[in-house]
């Protein structure tokens, strides 16, 4: 049996949390935003989790299985496009305190894990900026947060079908998509396979302890697009 792309469940999250620290395990972001010496794996799952839950019931959130199979082959996590002349909604509101209020329960009983706060804050407020910028269309974009593929399943265009998933519904309503990688090869270059293109770079300097993630942004209906090499 092929491979099916179907929406995250309860059942799911131990194996989505699985594969998703084993892909961000040397990823130039994680090893940034946090202490390895410190880093809690356990308090990084709980986190993981609680993220997926909202993502159950707010976003778009996906795995790739083998049919019949339950063992995860890969994730992606996708944040719905919201309209920016309008004001949040009473639901939007309520569920971002919740996961708020999540988060500090996992903090007070976990501890920070590893997480260099202000490290977060930097990368927060860079983001914003670019994002300022970068999103000109008020109906918002479809944000890729989370894309990864476990090693034994790559090579089968896996990738491939869960970015369909959600890159030919945006294209169905018209509307953009965006995301950030924390590498710029071979990501980029594996993004612009699916329309992606290089929109700006985000610079996270922490006193000369810097890096950089690359914001790209995908058009209704684009094509393969070749990418340049981001400023140095």
């Amino acid at each position: 049996m092929g491979v099916r792309v179907t929406d995250l469940t309860e059942a799911d999250i131990p194996g989505a949390v699985s594969a998703i620290q084993e892909a961000f395990a040397d990823d130039p972001y994680n090893n940034w935003v946090f202490d390895k010496s410190k880093f809690n794996p356990q308090r990084n799952a709980a986190s993981l989790g609680i993220r997926c839950r909202w993502g159950i019931r707010n976003g778009i959130f996906q795995v790739a299985k083998e049919g019949g199979s339950h063992e995860i082959l890969g994730v992606a996590m996708w944040l719905k496009a919201q309209r920016t002349d309008q004001p949040i909604s009473w639901h939007d509101w309520f569920e971002g305190w919740r996961l708020w209020f999540n988060q500090v329960g996992m903090n007070l009983w976990y501890g920070r894990g590893g997480l260099i706060v202000k490290r977060y804050y930097i990368w927060k407020e860079a983001q914003a900026k670019v994002q300022s910028q970068v999103w000109t269309d008020p109906r918002g974009y479809y944000f890729l947060n989370i894309m990864v593929v476990v090693p034994g399943a790559q090579g089968r265009g896996i990738g491939r079908q869960m970015m369909r998933a959600v890159t030919d519904r945006a294209d169905a309503e018209g509307l953009p998509c965006y995301l950030e990688s924390s590498r710029d090869e071979p990501n980029m270059r594996i993004y612009g396979r699916f329309g992606f293109r290089f929109a700006a770079e985000l610079e996270c300097d922490d006193n000369g302890d810097a890096i950089r993630l690359f914001a790209m942004v995908r058009e209704p209906g684009a094509g393969p697009q070749s990418q340049p090499p981001p400023p140095n």
